[in-house]
Formats: C-alpha cells, structure tokens, sequence
C-alpha cells in the first residue's frame, strides 16, 4: 500500500505532499523533514529504494525535483518506481515544463494524482484515461 507522496526541490522544501494513511498534522514536517533527508543525502549511485521505520521509501530525481512515495513493506518497488516516472510522463504530457508549472497549478496535480492512486492503491496508468478528466474541465472553462 501506498502510505503517501511527497514532491520535493532540491532545497528539500516539499512542493506537494499527499497522504494516504493518517499521520498527524503535527507529525507531517518532522515526517517529511527526515524522510527528504534520507533521499536527498544519497548519492546517485545509488539504489532509489530506501527502507525507513516500518517502511520502504521509493524516489525518483527529475531535474530539480524529487518525488518519494512511502510504502508498506508488502508493496513492489519496482512498480511503484515505473508508478513515479509514469506519473511524471503524465504531467510532462498536461505541462509543458512540469517543474515550473507545478507550482502554480497544484489544483490540477492533485487530481492527476487521485486520477492514478485511491486510497493508497493503484487505480490508473493508462496516461489518456488519467489526463481525461481534467482535458474536461479544461474545456468546460474554456467554454465560459
């Protein structure tokens, strides 16, 4: 199971996060703090699949960005590693430059998001069915 995403600069200031298992809101900076630590301090050479806790962490660096997905020790790491560079296909096919325009439309990440992952499983891949809803809305605004 997925327990949450994070996207992270490489400054380590999350951009985006995303839970799935309850984790106190008090919690969550402190969470997140040491979790972009233990990623961000490995070298590239090494392995994207870190284990943390009761836990496995999974990350992926795209330019400036970074995107880690905590998981349950039962998940495969290898398909929540292809569910990272699928999902930033997904937002590279939407926005034209996904680090820059992220940012300011973090409205319609969270719904490509929901759109792949509910309740911490794997719902979508397929990149046109993910991105249709949210081409809808786009017309529907365009259309006012």
């Amino acid at each position: 199971m997925i327990k949450f995403l994070l996207m992270v600069n490489k400054q380590g200031q999350t951009r985006l996060s995303k839970y799935y298992e309850q984790v106190d809101i008090e919690k969550r900076p402190s969470l997140e703090t040491d979790v972009v630590k233990r990623c961000l301090s490995r070298k590239k050479e090494e392995c994207s699949f870190v284990e943390y806790k009761d836990f496995k962490l999974v990350y992926r660096q795209y330019a400036a960005l970074f995107i880690v997905v905590g998981i349950s020790d039962t998940e495969n790491e290898l398909s929540i590693y292809e569910l990272v560079h699928n999902f930033v296909e997904v937002l590279d096919k939407y926005f034209s430059r996904v680090v820059t325009q992220i940012m300011f439309n973090l409205d319609k990440v969270h719904i490509i998001i929901d759109e792949i992952i509910q309740n911490g499983h794997i719902v979508e891949t397929n990149k046109n069915r993910i991105l249709a809803p949210l081409l809808a809305l786009d017309k529907m605004a365009e259309a006012h």
